[in-house]
């Protein structure tokens, strides 16, 4: 069983701009974006430790997007290319999102994929680190271009089996090395509550959406096979998308809930619940007893401030499915899943995860 960690964030914080304009350079200087980056990791620390918060990251901010530390460690990714998606949720209804390339060589991993971050991280963080890694479901998704991937993988599932291998290889990794929160980050399971993109596997995957939520969920519990070991926490975070403050699915859990909770091997279950998109407290029920839901009230995408009072009478809502010891608090996603960050202003950020900490203060004191 993980530590309750009450006061929780998912992981990404924003890019200040200076760090944004080194990396978005003709020709990056690795020594200055190196030197900008360790900069802002050791501030971005400090403000953590001063909110108060249970866990501490480096904000993500060596990688481009929560995948990049992926495809910068492993060979096979055209990176001027994408498979094409619409997000939605702003008042503009739509954009599109290019956050991992095309796969075009059979996958090779050239180097750890979190080394770089892990050791900066330990030598300066002042409490518990989190490490995060983009679930392996997530590529088959976004990576597989019909007439490019397929002369290399001849299908979806071919593709996910090497990425299994690689993301396993890391969390074995990390556990060896004594990390004691390690989390995977935005399993495809919200493409199976929402009917569209239910269709879209069906007509542009070529697959039947309960097949491919079963070897969705046999690839994350292979990710996490043989990593259980006292002292670390084992958690996954289930996203509905997080780019710019748009969104890309919609839906309650209900559909995959039972299935889900009883079977991935984890002890905390981030979860979305910032706004209506997210349906009810309902499925929680299916969560076996002893494990963790973090309820992710505040929201990462909007500027404006939760009610404190508000977020209190949403958890005790939700201890009517699962105990008040098990459960935490957290915005409902990162503030910056792509380097861009979401649409609001590094104050609001910091606002909304004191906020975060002092209603778990409140709730679990």
């Amino acid at each position: 069983m993980g530590a309750p960690y009450r006061a929780d964030h998912v992981g990404s914080l924003l890019r200040p701009p200076d760090l944004l304009e080194a990396r978005r350079a003709a020709s990056p200087d690795p020594e200055r974006l190196q030197a900008i980056e360790d900069r802002h990791i050791l501030r971005v620390l400090a403000r953590q430790q001063e909110l108060g918060l249970d866990v501490f990251t480096d904000g993500e901010l060596r990688r481009r997007n929560f995948m990049s530390d992926f495809t910068d460690a492993v060979e096979g990714f055209d990176l001027g290319d994408a498979v094409a998606r619409l997000w939605a949720g702003d008042a503009a209804g739509a954009a599109t999102s290019r956050v991992t390339g095309v796969v075009t060589t059979r996958l090779r991993r050239l180097r750890r994929l979190t080394t770089h971050e892990l050791t900066f991280l330990r030598a300066h963080t002042p409490g518990v680190i989190k490490i995060t890694l983009p679930s392996a479901t997530q590529f088959p998704a976004i990576a597989y271009k019909r007439g490019v991937t397929d002369n290399v993988y001849p299908n979806h599932s071919a593709l996910l089996g090497d990425i299994v291998a690689i993301v396993k290889a890391e969390v074995q990794a990390l556990v060896a090395e004594g990390v004691p929160y390690i989390q995977i980050d935005a399993p495809r399971y919200s493409y199976y509550v929402d009917p569209k993109w239910r269709d879209y596997i069906r007509t542009e995957m070529g697959l039947e959406p309960d097949a491919a939520l079963d070897e969705a969920i046999r690839a994350d519990n292979a990710c996490l096979e043989g990593a259980r070991r006292a002292g670390v926490t084992l958690a996954i975070h289930l996203c509905r998308g997080n780019n710019r403050s748009h969104w890309y699915a919609e839906g309650g859990y209900d559909p995959i809930a039972e299935k889900l909770f009883s079977t991935l091997p984890v002890d905390r279950f981030l979860l979305e619940y910032d706004d209506e998109r997210s349906g009810t407290f309902e499925p929680l029920r299916f969560v076996p007893p002893g494990k963790t839901v973090v309820l992710g009230l505040v929201s990462s995408k909007r500027p404006e401030l939760e009610s404190k009072r508000a977020l209190v009478r949403r958890i005790e809502e939700a201890a009517r499915y699962v105990p008040l010891e098990h459960l935490a608090l957290s915005p409902q996603c990162g503030f910056a899943s792509t380097m861009e960050g979401n649409l609001l202003s590094e104050d609001d950020q910091w606002a909304k995860l004191r906020l975060v900490v002092e209603t778990a203060r409140e709730v679990w004191r």
